[in-house]
Order: structure tokens, then C-alpha cells, then sequence
């Protein structure tokens, strides 16, 4: 019953949390416009595996370590922050040459080929890991509310669920942006969505990196 109580709690928060923007969202849609439905979908399954680490992370002990050594979880804050600002300026180095990569830049950009969806699973993957809303929401809500007696099926299951509950939202997201009427539109702006994409990830690395370093 206690679980059922827990659970129950939890799942409004995990789904606000979940639904609101961030550079997750903003990875999908960027990539599903722009290459398609296929890498919108691998992207979308990079994200929940993203999910998947950080609740494993969090079953073992991770927001006891980030508290015993604060210097640790400032290091992780800021190592995403350089990835996101990062890959905001690689967006916007493509915005400025003329759009020419079909999407995100991140590690391993380039355009769009047979295969590219590996490509997208990792760009999903890295920018989950590097996202400092999932690092708070596991380090913090989901450690702090979990109860120390929950047994290792419960807990097996909140892995599960974080990983396909965040992967299956994503897909969502991806099946609608890679309609072809959001594909052409896209094409028509492709810079300029490029350069904002690019603005928003390098904003939202600077912010977290100035909220850390003061």
C-alpha cells in the first residue's frame, strides 16, 4: 500500500516533468522535421534510454554520492552544460552555413544517411544524460520520495517505466513533427528553425553553467 501511496504521488510530477519543454523536446522535434520520422523515432528511443541509466543510477545510491560529494554533481551539471552549448553552436554553425545537415548537430553530425538513425539514438542519448532537468528530477524527487524498503520488482519496474513511458511520449512527439506538412514547412524555414534550435541549447547551457558557477 505504501508503494500504491508512492506511486501515486510521484506519477503527476514524472508526467509534468515528462510533457514540459526542454532540450529534449526541442532534439525530437528538430530531428524529426528535419530527417524524418525514422531518426525522430531513434531519437525519441535514445531518450528513454537516457531515462533508463538515470533511474538505475538513482535506484543505486546516486543522490546519496551526489550528496556526500557536492564537487561531483556540480562536475555533471556543468559537463552538460557544455554539451548542450555545444550543440547549440554546432546548430547554429549549420543555420550559418545554410541548413546543410539534415540534423541536430552533436557528436558524430553530419547529414542524413542510411544507418543515420544510430546517429539520432546517441544525439538522444546524450542530450537526456546531459539534461539537467532529468539529473534534478532523479536526483532529487524520485531518490527522496522513493521508500527505502521498496523491493527489487517495484524497482525493475520503475526502471521499465521511466525508460518507455519517456521513450513512447518522444515517439508521439516524432510521428507528429514528421508529417510531411511539418516537413515542408520546415524546409521552407530550415535556417531560421535551425538557428533558433541552436539558440535555445546554447541558452539553455549557458543558464544552467552561470546557475553553477555563482
Amino acid at each position: 500500500m505504501a508503494d500504491l501511496h508512492w506511486l501515486l504521488a510521484l506519477l503527476p510530477i514524472w508526467v509534468v516533468a515528462l510533457v514540459s519543454p526542454g532540450p529534449d523536446a526541442l532534439l525530437v522535434a528538430q530531428t524529426s522535421a528535419s530527417a524524418g520520422r525514422r531518426n525522430g523515432l531513434a531519437c525519441a528511443a535514445g531518450i528513454g534510454a537516457g531515462n533508463a541509466v538515470w533511474s538505475v543510477a538513482t535506484l543505486g545510491g546516486l543522490a546519496v554520492l551526489f550528496a556526500e560529494a557536492a564537487w561531483l554533481y556540480r562536475l555533471v551539471v556543468l559537463a552538460g552544460a557544455v554539451y548542450l552549448v555545444v550543440t547549440g553552436l554546432r546548430m547554429l554553425a549549420a543555420a550559418w552555413r545554410g541548413g546543410d545537415e539534415d540534423g541536430p548537430p552533436g557528436p558524430g553530425a553530419g547529414p542524413a544517411r542510411p544507418g543515420g538513425a544510430l546517429v539520432a539514438f546517441r544525439r538522444g542519448l546524450l542530450t537526456n544524460l546531459s539534461n539537467p532537468k532529468a539529473a534534478i528530477f532523479f536526483a532529487s524527487v524520485f531518490a527522496v520520495t522513493l521508500p527505502p524498503e521498496t523491493g527489487p520488482g517495484l524497482r525493475a519496474a520503475l526502471v521499465l517505466g521511466a525508460a518507455l513511458s519517456s521513450a513512447l511520449w518522444f515517439a508521439l512527439l516524432a510521428r507528429l513533427l514528421s508529417a510531411e506538412t511539418v516537413r515542408a514547412a520546415y524546409r521552407r524555414a530550415e535556417r531560421r528553425v535551425t538557428a533558433l534550435a541552436g539558440v535555445c541549447f546554447a541558452g539553455f547551457g549557458t543558464a544552467l553553467a552561470w546557475r553553477e558557477a555563482r
